[in-house]
């Protein structure tokens, strides 16, 4: 695992985040978290999948790209979605799993984490670690490796990128 503070520039950060934040960004309520019927809901946008933007906001991923390639061994993007979950009263993880579980095989298949936001929710490994939601942080795994998101208590929001690539 790889955790990299202040992954992008100050600028490019805080221009993304209100994109992000804007009435202008549009995120799709999804009825599940993990798995269909896991009680938990979320809110969704597709940047990239099955080889092409699934978005007109992927541009904007530019500065994360350019710098995945240069800190990470990025040779093909697979998957970016990014994720939002509303505060809870308390916290909630919503279990582990694996991004692309289909790929699950594939021995350098990896998944990378921004987090959007500083909050109290993290991501949990199955191992115990914990990574905690720090704005402009990005944690580097194998992507076979489980992990949980949770919600957070202390902002209205927990906003995560979620990358797969190899």
């Amino acid at each position: 695992m790889k955790i990299i503070d202040d992954f992008i520039s100050f600028d490019d950060f805080k221009q993304l985040q209100e994109l992000m934040w804007s009435t202008d960004f549009p995120w799709f309520y999804d009825d599940c978290v993990n798995v269909p019927n896991d009680g938990h809901f979320q809110f969704t946008h597709m940047l990239y999948q099955y080889d092409s933007p699934r978005s007109n906001f992927f541009n904007a991923l530019n500065p994360i790209t350019r710098q995945l390639y240069l800190q990470t061994d990025l040779y093909s993007l697979i998957k970016i979605k990014s994720n939002l979950v509303t505060r809870t009263p308390t916290i909630v993880e919503h279990g582990y799993h694996i991004d692309l579980p289909d790929l699950k095989e594939y021995h350098n298949t990896k998944t990378a984490i921004l987090y959007m936001n500083t909050n109290n929710g993290y991501t949990k490994f199955e191992d115990g670690s914990i990574v905690e939601s720090v704005e402009n942080r990005l944690v580097v795994f194998d992507s076979r490796i489980k992990h949980s998101g949770s919600t957070c208590t202390d902002e209205k929001t927990r906003v995560v990128i979620n990358f797969n690539f190899f």
